[in-house]
């Protein structure tokens, strides 16, 4: 029986092949294909072929996506490869609806005429649009391959689903410089990833902040860095620890060095390049809060994770933040190295301003999957 929606696997089948660590963006690939694959028949793409794959072989790999493992990972990528050579011709998508949810080929050339000769009616959903709000922060080029991809989702696009309402007013920004109407839009916050609830706080030798997030220029470790410099030289024993999450990415070259080769920071910095879930968890329960200046954010899963676990925030004044959090974290200047300061003391003792903060954040909800669909899902049927 004919499937009445068809889901892009790509970037789940070749991320996973190169061995790459799992991505925000690829858990929203896999949160669509728990709740699609059984109404769904899968897209793969691969350089300028694109195929959709019967039900059978569909099924297939929906089945080692969900079981994860070796399996997947081993197999999925040799199904894949097999079926884009062996179906040549490929099936019709008979007008049915093709969801791309992780930007996967969207600055393809030929995208916009396989979607109209394989008859498909493509939602996408958008998760930035840093590269052309922030090329700076990016590596070079991106910004022209952004370009291409959001001109394509307008181009071809019967819907678009954004991450947030932030996110879809950039993107309606960007279709207006364009000159081009928008497709029908849906705000849909994602869901997020909660941490083990049996993790117990960590403690260090001393109090401790924490930052999540790869070493990029926008997440703005630099500021951190030059705000624990400042605490250190005013008092190394009274200088609480910073803790930095995350892989050292693009765009980043002085806060890398002031790690690398900065003797002050050594024994107040501390940088966990590979954290599991149980640890993060126990790092957030027992950090005094979460620090996170960025320059731009596409989603900031970091303060759901944060908040979710009763950990004060103290962020960039980001509409997306906003969105998510609304008045419970500390909201300060990114450029303002003096409220950031003013906010890490607030928290390094027990007065108003921190109860105030930890009480607000007892009443954080956060945003589930399961509000996503009951969103999606009959916004979709109306396409």
């Amino acid at each position: 029986m004919q499937r009445d929606l068809l889901i892009d696997i790509s970037r789940l089948i070749w991320r996973t092949w190169t061995g790459r660590l799992p991505t925000g963006i690829d858990r929203v690939c896999l949160a669509y294909v728990d709740r699609f694959a059984s109404r769904a028949q899968a897209v793969i793409q691969r350089g300028n072929l694109r195929q959709i794959l019967t039900p059978a072989l569909s099924d297939a790999i929906f089945r080692l996506i969900r079981e994860g493992g070796p399996q997947f990972r081993t197999r999925a990528p040799r199904l894949a490869m097999r079926a884009l050579v062996a179906q040549r011709g490929g099936q019709l998508g008979e007008d049915r609806l093709y969801l791309n949810v992780g930007h996967t080929g969207l600055d393809a050339t030929g995208l916009v005429a396989w979607t109209e000769k394989a008859r498909v009616r493509p939602v996408y959903l958008i998760h930035d649009l840093i590269p052309l709000t922030h090329p700076e922060f990016c590596r070079v080029g991106e910004d022209i391959r952004h370009h291409r991809r959001m001109a394509n989702a307008l181009a071809s696009a019967a819907g678009i689903i954004g991450n947030s309402q932030a996110t879809l007013d950039e993107f309606a920004a960007f279709a207006k410089a364009e000159g081009k109407p928008c497709p029908p839009m849906l705000p849909a916050l994602l869901g997020g990833h909660p941490l083990p609830a049996d993790a117990p706080p960590i403690a260090l030798d001393r109090p401790y902040f924490v930052t999540l997030g790869t070493i990029e220029g926008r997440k703005n470790h630099v500021l951190l860095l030059q705000l624990w410099r400042r605490l250190i030289s005013h008092n190394p024993v009274a200088c609480p620890k910073l803790v930095i999450i995350g892989q050292r990415g693009w765009e980043a070259q002085t806060a890398l060095a002031m790690l690398d080769r900065l003797p002050l920071l050594q024994g107040h910095v501390d940088v966990i390049e590979d954290c599991g879930d149980t640890a993060l968890a126990g790092y957030l329960r027992g950090a005094r809060a979460l620090l996170m200046p960025s320059f731009a954010e596409g989603y900031g899963l970091p303060v759901v994770e944060a908040l979710g676990v009763g950990t004060p925030v103290v962020a960039s004044d980001l509409p997306v933040f906003r969105e998510l959090a609304g008045d419970m974290p500390i909201y300060c200047d990114p450029l303002d190295g003096a409220t950031w300061l003013a906010a890490i003391a607030h928290h390094l003792q027990e007065g108003e301003i921190r109860k105030d903060q930890l009480a607000r954040v007892q009443g954080f909800v956060m945003p589930s999957w399961e509000a996503h669909f009951a969103a999606v899902t009959p916004w979709l049927a109306s396409l």
